[in-house]
């Protein structure tokens, strides 16, 4: 395992902030917070390679944030370099591989929107495979209840961790505090925990709750990065068991 994740006495939780690489609100704010973690950056966009480097340079992992196409919604609403489901085989692994050339320090990859993306076992195979193929781990925002990927990262060998708790989908603070009482809820029967927030419109509250809510919670918990929860012994990925 990672010297991270050496306190045998601590639960280990993952912050991952969505949405990096257009210049949001609140990614300044975010970069600051108290603890190392995990910015997923999308491909193909004015800060795209700034808010990477910037996130290396702190210390914190980067990851791909791929666009991909939702159950509802606009397909204008991806941006740029999206999957969707109307692609043909080598269209998708084209963009995908772009996409990962296009995110310095990337070492994972996490789903933008995509509840019809993940939930197509076609699409994730080839997703999945290139992943694999640059040594890439994969998380599973789980937007789709109907989500595929644990049975295809499974079948393919992919290293593999899933969200538990979505911080920001109502944009109160109200609501993203009440979202961090769900995750130290989660964290007191499980050993592993991931939590997914966002820069943008609720940029800001998130990065304010989280500020206040890390140094309560460091008396349970430690911060780690997504990395530290995928590194078992190299050549022998593993999937966490989240139920």
């Amino acid at each position: 395992m990672d010297s991270e994740t050496s306190d045998p006495q601590k639960r280990l939780v993952a912050i991952v902030i969505d949405d990096f690489g257009n210049g949001m609100t609140g990614t300044e704010e975010m970069m600051k917070l108290p603890v190392k973690f995990t910015t997923a950056i999308m491909p193909f966009l004015p800060t795209t390679k700034q808010d990477a480097e910037q996130s290396h340079k702190m210390g914190h992992d980067v990851i791909v944030h791929m666009p991909m196409e939702p159950n509802k919604g606009l397909k204008k609403w991806l941006g740029p370099g999206a999957l969707t489901t109307d692609l043909s085989d080598e269209e998708v692994r084209k963009r995908v591989e772009a996409a990962i050339d296009d995110v310095p320090y990337a070492v994972g990859m996490n789903n933008h929107m995509g509840s019809k993306v993940t939930a197509d076992e076609r699409m994730m195979r080839i997703v999945l495979s290139v992943c694999k193929e640059r040594g890439l781990f994969f998380l599973d925002s789980r937007t789709t209840y109907k989500t595929v990927v644990p049975k295809i990262a499974g079948e393919i060998g992919v290293p593999l961790v899933s969200n538990d708790v979505f911080l920001d989908d109502v944009y109160t603070e109200q609501h993203i505090s009440k979202q961090i009482s769900l995750l130290r809820k989660h964290m007191e029967s499980h050993d592993i925990g991931i939590t997914i927030g966002h820069v943008g419109p609720s940029g800001l509250k998130t990065a304010s709750v989280l500020k206040h809510s890390i140094p309560l919670m460091q008396s349970d918990v430690k911060f780690v990065k997504l990395s530290a929860l995928v590194s078992g012994s190299a050549g022998d990925p593993f999937i966490l068991p989240n139920p």
